[in-house]
């Protein structure tokens, strides 16, 4: 299984981008978003159900990152608004099969490679 992220790239401060992870074969219960900046431990942004009823945001986000999917393509997207320099990070996508909607990474079995988000101020 594979899951392989696009979208990245370098935008100003208060710019968007957004992200998509695409998932090779499979769909999963549970998608996420996590990012990891140098030198930091890498953190949860946000996750979502399998019916998209259920989504969490970290406090950091909310209100700026929408997530979203597609099952029928298979796909997660991370909406990312009024960007931050502090949001410059890794992005990486994750997913689970059973479980609650969570923001452990280690409950995330399945992980993209990660794409690079850089926020200029």
């Amino acid at each position: 299984v594979q899951l392989q992220a696009f979208g990245g790239g370098l935008v100003q401060a208060r710019g968007y981008l957004r992200l998509s992870c695409a998932a090779a074969g499979r769909t999963f219960s549970v998608m996420g978003w996590f990012r990891q900046a140098p030198g930091k431990e890498r953190e949860f942004v946000a996750a979502i159900s399998w019916s998209g009823g259920i989504r969490y945001h970290a406090d950091s986000v909310e209100g700026r990152f929408t997530i979203s999917r597609d099952n029928a393509k298979k796909t997660v997207a991370l909406q990312m608004n009024s960007l931050k320099p502090e949001d410059t990070a890794v992005y990486f996508c994750a997913a689970r099969n059973g479980g609650l909607v969570g923001g452990d990474p280690d409950d995330f079995g399945f992980w993209g490679q990660g794409t690079q988000v850089t926020v200029s101020s």
